[in-house]
C-alpha cells in the first residue's frame, strides 16, 4: 500500500507544468550561456510535454503569465561576481540569488524573484529555481557571438544540471536517438 501511495505522489509530480527560462544575450559572449543551454537541450533531448523551454533575451514582466501557467519555473542564466572560477555552476533559490546585488546576482536587471514578487501582487504563485554559471566575460567591447573557452568547456555540466533538476522534479529528459 505504501508503494502505491508513493507511486501516486510521483505521478502527481510528473504532471506538474515546468517552464525552463534560458536567459541571456548570445551576442555578448558568456551572457549567452542561457541560450546556449537552450540549444543543447533541444539538440540532445526529447522534452516531456509538461516541460516548456524558452529562449529569452532578458527576463521581463511579459513572463507574468508564465508564473500563472506553470507550477515550477527554472531560470538558467549567467552569474558574475561570485569569486568562483569561470564555468562554476550554481543552484539558488530565487530569493537567495536575486535579492542581493553583486556576488551571485544575475546579469540582468529583472530577477526571477522580481517576477515572482510582481506575480504575487496579482495572486499568481509558482515555485522557482535559479541555475547559473560563473562567467568569464559577459561584457565584451564589441558584439561577440559564442562563449569563452572555459565557459564553453563547462556548458555540458550546466546542461546536465538542468536535466538533473528536471529528473528530480519527476520530468526526466530522454536522449534523442540518432537517425
Amino acid at each position: 500500500m505504501a508503494d502505491d501511495a508513493a507511486k501516486g505522489c510521483d505521478d502527481a509530480r510528473a504532471l506538474r507544468s515546468i517552464a525552463v527560462l534560458c536567459v541571456g544575450n548570445k551576442l555578448m559572449l558568456d551572457d549567452g550561456v542561457g541560450p546556449a543551454v537552450y540549444e543543447e537541450l533541444i539538440e540532445r533531448y526529447e522534452i516531456p510535454q509538461n516541460v516548456q523551454l524558452f529562449d529569452l533575451g532578458c527576463l521581463s514582466l511579459d513572463m507574468l503569465d508564465s508564473v500563472r501557467a506553470f507550477d515550477m519555473i527554472i531560470t538558467v542564466d549567467a552569474v558574475d561576481g561570485t569569486d568562483a572560477e569561470p564555468g562554476t555552476v550554481f543552484r539558488f533559490e530565487p530569493d537567495a540569488m536575486a535579492r542581493r546585488s553583486g556576488a551571485s546576482a544575475s546579469l540582468h536587471d529583472l530577477k526571477l524573484i522580481d517576477l515572482f514578487d510582481s506575480a504575487a501582487l496579482l495572486g499568481y504563485r509558482a515555485e522557482g529555481l535559479c541555475l547559473g554559471m560563473q562567467v568569464e566575460n559577459a561584457s565584451p567591447a564589441v558584439v561577440t557571438i559564442g562563449l569563452t573557452p572555459r565557459v564553453h568547456a563547462a556548458l555540458p555540466l550546466l546542461v546536465d544540471t538542468v536535466a538533473g533538476e528536471l529528473a528530480r522534479l519527476g520530468s526526466p529528459l530522454s536522449p534523442k536517438t540518432l537517425r
